[in-house]
């Protein structure tokens, strides 16, 4: 795969495995660290970026709108409000490229305006006709992910957060590479080239405990789409489930799903500790990599 240059920094697939920092400015983040529940959320959200770069993360991640199981849709104004202002200050005080995570087609237009690098789609250019368009029109990388979420198929538990049940696939690694290659036929025939598509296999979004701890196991089959991988198994409810701890009990959790991944053939891994799992990635591509 040809190395990617997103701003000022150059991305060397397979060489090492890179970072992306979440930075989530909701209310309500299935892992307790959404940062709208204080009237200084645009300085916390600074601080945690300028946190996180420090800490070894090679991108930041904004999203203005929890993905978890059961969360309530966000209004394109209410997102523009949360993420536009910390992208625009987060660019006035770091250089590692900032991802804005959306599938609204307004929110990344907007957010590239005010400074993001890329733009990372857990609906893979499926839900909004105007995404794929917008992510050529910039020439800027997207993230496509696999995601069969449904609201009729999550169920919640007090303590260990919401799930998915009874999500059927023919065949689960088979499915998920063949509605990603639609994915990525839609990228293309809009003019984002190759070497700008990611794809992200979606763990946790519309997959049971079981198919989870599969595809994630399964990594390595993905790798034969030809594009860098990026996977998101931080603090995650497959790990809740798996380990019966809460999101904040699940670092020892992500930092065994973040060593397989990376061992399976991760190029990126989106995660909440950044710190922690910097040296998780340094370790494990030491033992991997050589």
């Amino acid at each position: 795969m040809k190395p990617l240059q997103i701003r000022n920094h150059q991305f060397n697939w397979g060489k090492r495995t890179y970072i992306m920092g979440i930075i989530n400015i909701t209310p309500d983040s299935f892992s307790g660290d959404g940062l709208l529940t204080s009237e200084a959320w645009i300085d916390r959200a600074v601080a945690q970026g300028q946190q996180f770069v420090t800490d070894g993360a090679d991108i930041l991640d904004i999203g203005g709108e929890s993905t978890r199981p059961g969360a309530a849709q966000v209004e394109v104004d209410e997102e523009l409000k949360r993420v536009v202002p910390a992208i625009e200050a987060l660019r006035q005080i770091v250089d590692v490229p900032i991802s804005i995570d959306t599938y609204k087609a307004k929110v990344a237009n907007a957010a590239i305006r005010a400074g993001a690098d890329m733009v990372n789609d857990v609906w893979s250019l499926q839900m909004d006709s105007d995404m794929a368009t917008v992510c050529a029109s910039h020439k800027i990388p997207v993230v496509l992910m696999h995601n069969r979420s449904t609201p009729r198929n999550a169920v919640q538990e007090a303590q260990l957060g919401g799930r998915y049940i009874g999500t059927k696939y023919g065949d689960l690694l088979g499915d998920i590479a063949s509605e990603l290659q639609h994915s990525i036929r839609l990228a293309k025939q809009v003019g984002i080239p190759n070497e700008h598509i990611i794809l992200d296999t979606g763990i946790g979004f519309g997959k049971t405990v079981a198919q989870n701890l599969q595809l994630l196991n399964r990594t390595d089959y993905f790798k034969l789409l030809g594009h860098p991988l990026l996977i998101g198994p931080s603090n995650k409810s497959f790990i809740g489930y798996t380990l019966n701890l809460p999101p904040e009990d699940r670092m020892e959790g992500t930092a065994a799903a973040v060593t397989m991944a990376i061992a399976r053939g991760a190029d990126i891994v989106r995660v909440h500790q950044v710190k922690q799992m910097v040296r998780v990635a340094q370790m494990a591509d030491a033992i991997v990599r050589g």
